[in-house]
């Protein structure tokens, strides 16, 4: 005589409602997971602020102990310049960098090139009345756009006269 076994296994009404739960689960912390991209580029746009305002809080002192804070650029002679341990002088406008980026990559251990360099971080400079750049990094969704108001980018202005500091201004709505 030959024993039937029942067959065990998750009847069609439990492998449903596990479907629901993992729907509902998915849809819950998928919004969370998928916004880290848009997050991780506006930290890296607040670590290379941070970055700009450390040199520049070096280069500035380094400028006071020598008494160039208050010299202009115009007022510079060639190969002059503050020694600030870099392979190369930094030519400051009133002890401040100025807005170049071949300045920015002496004086800031980062990767700053044109667009349409593979540099980590792509810059475009303004040298209007007050010489500005425009910094993004390199693959993001809205790469330097000049005005763009949905943008992801930070916008170093250059100290205008002995009496102002350097601005920086992050436009991250575009991330």
């Amino acid at each position: 005589m030959q024993i039937k076994r029942k067959q065990q296994g998750f009847t069609l009404i439990e492998l449903v409602v596990v479907i629901i739960i993992l729907g509902i689960l998915a849809v819950t912390a998928a919004p969370k997971f998928i916004n880290l991209q848009s997050d991780a580029r506006q930290a890296s746009l607040q670590g290379v602020k941070g970055a700009i305002q450390g040199a520049n809080g070096l280069v500035f002192a380094r400028a006071a102990i020598d008494g160039h804070e208050k010299k202009a650029i115009a007022d510079w002679g060639t190969d002059e310049g503050v020694d600030i341990g870099a392979e190369e002088l930094a030519v400051t406008n009133f002890g401040y960098l100025q807005a170049d980026m071949d300045e920015f990559n002496n004086a800031i251990d980062a990767d700053f090139g044109a667009v349409g360099s593979d540099s980590e971080w792509i810059v475009v400079a303004d040298t209007s009345s007050t010489p500005t750049l425009t910094i993004t990094q390199n693959g993001s969704p809205a790469e330097v756009t000049g005005t763009d108001a949905t943008a992801c980018k930070l916008v170093y202005t250059e100290a205008a006269d002995a009496n102002t500091i350097p601005t920086y201004v992050i436009t991250d709505n575009g991330c």
